[in-house]
């Protein structure tokens, strides 16, 4: 190929690269306002059927985990079989029928149940779907700057979701109705999905294959492990939102349409977070997140301890917190391991973080019943402790750059 028509062909290969971005971007956003505006409200709707604040902290807890360690199979076996496409669209077609099926749940344990199932279709299509945004990033010119994109057009939904099931039930009062409505989003979802599988077959072929990645080596770098330790205590400083609304009910702080609201304002701020920290983190790696996460330990006392618009402040930089680290992470990866490695890493690493988000959660559900002073200095010791373990990552990232 001629100098010319390589600096014609680099620009449409950016934008197809973008294209792709947006595509799955959108395809997020209706996926987050089924399984957010869901989540928004699953708080008051397990106090409703019944459920204790230890059972909704464990419930919580150990869907994270399950839906988090389920993926150390499912990015193992996207990298064995490179069949991304097909693992990403079982996953999806799973975490979209659980959720309107809520609308049926007539008891804690049935409701948690398929609270569960969403989050093991979540964990099936999320590492083999961030590979093929990972091969997108790197066309753009950023890895920050691709899953931040992403994260914002996810959390838009997220933010759009809880709203409308506030709506729904401020006006009906009725979960059900609530849950089926959130058919209507799923089935756009799985529409994206297969416009998004039929216009780009192959994601892979908008990253160019380095020749040294087919001899590196097959382990994991110790800035991976590092900075997996130092995420595991973030997340395990993070209560589960529904453990937050729990508090807002039993509290009488905020009405179950009320707490939708919030955690609609939550994942705006998250979403938005997003945006800017993926360009910061482009720009200055790792180190954007060791003032954040000082910032948005806050989350703690300000949810748990304030009245109404306190709460909402502490929601908002728990909305932040969650969203950055989370659109961060897989920036970070990416940055770290091959392309042939990717999907395990992201399987692994998010494995340990849901490992320790299911410990956090039931930690601080069982310390919910016990003290709230004590839940609230539990997330902020965790939140704090994961610094000197980010910094360290921060400062082997910035030596390994180029």
């Amino acid at each position: 190929m001629s100098a010319t028509s390589l600096a014609t062909a680099m620009p449409d290969k950016r934008k197809r690269a973008l294209r792709f971005v947006l595509l799955i971007g959108v395809m997020s956003l209706f996926a987050d306002f089924t399984y957010e505006g869901a989540r928004g409200i699953a708080g008051p709707f397990l106090a409703a059927l019944g459920a204790s604040g230890a059972v909704v902290g464990i419930a919580s807890g150990f869907g994270e985990f399950v839906g988090y360690a389920l993926r150390i199979v499912s990015g193992w076996l996207a990298d064995r079989t490179r069949k991304f496409w097909p693992i990403t669209i079982a996953g999806y077609v799973v975490q979209m029928c659980a959720v309107p099926a809520l609308a049926l749940a007539g008891s804690w344990p049935l409701a948690a149940g398929l609270l569960i199932l969403e989050r093991i279709g979540r964990a099936t299509r999320n590492p083999p779907r961030d590979v093929m945004l990972s091969h997108a990033g790197k066309e753009m010119g950023g890895y920050g700057w691709a899953f931040g994109l992403h994260e914002a057009l996810d959390q838009f939904g997220a933010l759009l979701g809880p709203l409308a099931m506030a709506g729904i039930l401020a006006l009906r009062h009725d979960f059900s109705l609530a849950f089926a409505a959130l058919a209507i989003p799923a089935g756009i979802t799985l529409m994206l999905l297969v416009v998004a599988r039929l216009l780009y077959p192959r994601p892979e072929e908008l990253e160019p294959s380095r020749e040294d990645e087919h001899v590196e080596s097959k382990r994991l770098p110790r800035r991976f492990w590092v900075y997996l330790a130092g995420a595991a205590l973030v997340g395990a400083g993070f209560a589960d939102f529904p453990l937050i609304a729990y508090h807002f009910a039993k509290a009488s702080i905020l009405s179950a349409n009320m707490t939708a609201v919030f955690y609609a304002v939550a994942m705006g701020v998250s979403g938005s977070g997003s945006l800017v920290f993926g360009r910061l983190f482009d720009r200055f790696g790792l180190w954007v997140l060791v003032p954040l996460t000082v910032i948005t330990a806050a989350y703690a006392p300000l949810a748990f301890l304030g009245g109404k618009w306190v709460s909402l402040a502490g929601v908002a930089l728990w909305g932040l917190g969650i969203g950055v680290h989370e659109s961060i992470v897989a920036a970070a990866v990416a940055t770290m391991v091959p392309a042939s490695h990717r999907a395990s890493a992201y399987g692994i690493f998010t494995a340990g973080y849901g490992t320790f988000w299911m410990l956090g959660s039931a930690l601080l559900g069982w310390l919910y019943d016990v003290s709230l002073l004590a839940t609230v200095v539990a997330a902020i010791v965790l939140e704090l402790a994961a610094i000197p373990l980010i910094a360290v990552t921060a400062r082997s990232n910035s030596a390994q750059r180029p």
